[in-house]
């Protein structure tokens, strides 16, 4: 009788280790979790690659509108010229809570390596906003283009944070040096023969 009842017993609990019916649950909700997070912060690594490049696109965009005299001589002002920059970052929220521009005009390089001040954003104090200068500078003009975005991280809490600011959100800059071509020497309105 013992002998029967042992034998009933290991029938059943081999019979219980070969049942495979919950293992699939319980290997899911162990294996959710990890490929979650790895999913979400690829995203998020390539979501911020995307922002950086759309910043450096718009900087090196912008000193090539100040670089070539288009901007000089279409009269452009701090604010049209910053609306000019706005379309390519604006698919990060508006440009208005999210972006700064500022050019600067040097005298020499001396003086641009000497300029330590740091890049202003959206969430620095508004009087430093309002100070941004806009100066691009005329013919062979040492010039600094600095654009900062802050933009929000799609998702802070699920894998990799690369917020840098409270609130979930970035800083990303831009900047570009370069001097002034002769653009005033250029004539633009005669027609080429």
């Amino acid at each position: 009788m013992l002998i029967r009842n042992m034998k009933k017993a290991m029938a059943h609990a081999i019979a219980a280790l070969k049942d495979k019916a919950g293992a699939t649950a319980v290997e899911f909700s162990l294996v959710v979790t990890p490929f979650l997070m790895i999913m979400m912060s690829t995203f998020e690594v390539g979501w911020f690659y995307f922002a950086n490049s759309q910043v450096d696109s718009a900087v090196t965009a912008a000193a090539r509108f100040i670089r070539t005299g288009q901007a000089q001589e279409g009269g452009f002002d701090k604010d049209e010229f910053f609306n000019k920059v706005c379309p390519s970052l604006a698919p990060f929220g508006d440009c208005n809570q999210t972006l700064t521009v500022e050019v600067d005009t040097f005298s020499s390089f001396a003086e641009l390596a000497a300029d330590t001040s740091p890049v202003v954003c959206t969430n620095d104090d508004t009087s430093k906003i309002t100070a941004l200068s806009y100066d691009p500078g005329g013919d062979n003009a040492i010039v600094r283009i600095r654009i900062c975005l802050l933009y929000k991280t799609m998702n802070p809490t699920i894998g990799v944070n690369v917020s840098n600011v409270d609130g979930g959100k970035r800083r990303l800059y831009g900047s570009y040096i370069f001097r002034n071509e002769p653009y005033s020497k250029n004539n633009r309105t005669t027609p080429s023969s």
